[in-house]
């Protein structure tokens, strides 16, 4: 069937799209009478407030907190709020009016009566311990800090100390160690070059009980009698021990074994390629390393013995280590008065903090 162009017909459909939107505005009128007078007002503050953010002068339709908080609560009272809204989609608004909600529960269900905030003093002493001693983790500032009488936790200093510093720490121990620590000494080496590249051997000897280093010595030429003598001077100095942890290192020999069987002490040897299994003893190496040889260029034994004596002296009195609960080898009081002041080690390397009566 042909539809009928004529300007006749065209004249007729326009009347009657016009008398359609008349009929449409009067039951507009008509609805909008029985409406009361709040509603209204209600809608033409709806409108007003979107066209006066369509007035601003940016690129992009921007709506404050403020004015998505009054869009949230206007739809309250609003019935038609959807047909109103213009410059979003209604899924916005309900998405708004969700976090709002959310906002508001979550600022009544806070507690009044929390954890007590940490003093700017304590946080400026964690910052101070961190910036001196950056060879220091968590761990040690922490218990650094409880000497001095600090109580907080130690996820309270990680917190405010510089990312650099957050290092995750821990260790595990056999049952066999813990359980015969008192007991139990270990021995090993470590190698230090010095400034014309000549090698000085250092035999590190600790106790498993305290983590106490007991003996050192610096030789050129480690051997299994020079060894076994290190092992006599210590029993001189009155410590027996039952057992002793060494790895497979051929300069211990067969004259190092008799002369232990002679003296009464038992040794535990560990597997090939197990370091993990003589762990005591490769941690503390680890901590001379890279608490001070790595820091410092060695120039002669000489030098070597002096440092090594300062740092040992410190490790025993002073360093505090998570194996005995944050305390030092030989034990340290926890100071609660005081001003808080420090003593610098080994040329600032460290710092020993402590509490000076007034």
């Amino acid at each position: 069937m042909e539809v009928d162009s004529s300007p006749i017909y065209s004249y007729a459909l326009s009347l009657a799209q016009d008398w359609l939107y008349m009929i449409k505005l009067l039951f507009a009128f008509l609805f909008n009478s029985l409406k009361t007078r709040t509603q209204l007002q209600l809608e033409v503050l709806y409108l007003s407030k979107q066209l006066d953010i369509l007035k601003r002068n940016s690129p992009k339709v921007q709506i404050k907190n403020n004015e998505r908080l009054f869009f949230c609560m206007l739809k309250k009272y609003l019935p038609t709020w959807r047909q109103k809204t213009i410059i979003v989609r209604p899924e916005t608004v309900i998405r708004w009016h969700r976090n709002a909600f959310r906002y508001y529960w979550k600022w009544i269900s806070n507690p009044q009566n929390g954890r007590p905030k940490i003093e700017r003093e304590i946080i400026s002493l964690i910052k101070r311990t961190a910036q001196e001693n950056p060879l220091w983790g968590v761990p040690r500032i922490h218990g650094e800090l409880i000497k001095i009488g600090v109580k907080i936790s130690q996820s309270t200093v990680q917190r405010y100390l510089p990312k650099k510093n957050r290092k995750p720490t821990g260790q595990s121990w056999k049952t066999f160690l813990k359980n015969h620590s008192t007991g139990i000494i270990a021995i090993d080496f470590l190698t230090v070059p010095t400034i014309n590249f000549k090698l000085l051997h250092v035999l590190v000897i600790i106790e498993h009980g305290r983590r106490k280093l007991l003996h050192f010595n610096v030789t050129t030429n480690p051997n299994a009698a020079w060894i076994l003598q290190q092992i006599r001077n210590l029993l001189f100095e009155g410590w027996a021990p039952k057992y002793l942890i060494r790895d497979r290192d051929k300069r211990y020999g067969l004259v190092f074994s008799n002369g232990l069987k002679n003296l009464g002490i038992k040794q535990v040897i560990t597997a090939y390629r197990s370091p993990w299994q003589n762990g005591y003893v490769e941690r503390v190496i680890g901590s001379i390393k890279r608490e001070c040889l790595d820091n410092v260029i060695v120039i002669n034994e000489t030098h070597l013995r002096t440092i090594l004596t300062e740092y040992i002296s410190y490790y025993n009195k002073y360093r505090t280590h998570i194996g005995i609960n944050k305390d030092s080898p030989e034990g340290r009081a926890i100071q609660s008065d005081g001003d808080i002041e420090s003593i610098p080690i080994l040329n600032g390397l460290h710092h020993v903090y402590f509490r000076r009566a007034a």
